[in-house]
């Protein structure tokens, strides 16, 4: 099963290092990882997607829990949380894939954010799905390059990962 793991470490360098080798050395795999300091600059946010057994998660939150410079760890599939994907993506636009291009970022509410006179760079948000069928919907002949960030999460309601 999927599960996206949040966790508040301290922001010093081999941290990230430390958690990615923590995975590596146990032959968990990381299907897309994101990390940034918080409003706290001493404070860093790493969210970890990953899949596994019930038994393998709990075994990652348990060895996580273990590294010095993890201050808290939250399973966000475990309650309420909201999940969001960074997308850019490079098309061709000429002639009639111009316009279609541009139905296209409207419909899937993306932003065209740089235009030349072959190509759009389209911005989109949302969930992986969302991106998925963003993509499958346009013709794949038109995709010139494509970016995603892997997902970021955060807790509904009162639910915070915060010291």
């Amino acid at each position: 099963m999927r599960h996206i793991i949040s966790l508040l470490m301290e922001n010093e360098a081999g941290a990230l290092s430390r958690v990615a080798g923590l995975f590596s050395a146990r032959g968990y795999n990381i299907e897309s990882l994101t990390v940034a300091t918080t409003e706290d600059p001493t404070m860093s946010r790493m969210t970890i997607v990953t899949s596994g057994s019930d038994d393998v998660i709990e075994q990652i939150n348990k060895q996580l829990n273990k590294l010095i410079e993890v201050v808290q760890v939250m399973d966000l599939t475990e309650g309420e949380h909201i999940e969001r994907e960074l997308m850019l993506v490079k098309v061709k636009a000429e002639g009639a894939a111009r316009e279609e291009m541009k139905r296209m970022a409207d419909i899937f509410r993306g932003r065209i954010i740089d235009v030349t006179d072959a190509t759009y760079t389209i911005e989109l948000t949302g969930s992986g799905t969302k991106l998925d069928n963003f993509l499958q919907a346009i013709d794949r002949s038109l995709i010139l390059e494509t970016v995603r960030t892997g997902a970021s999460g955060i807790g509904r309601g009162k639910r915070i990962l915060k010291l």
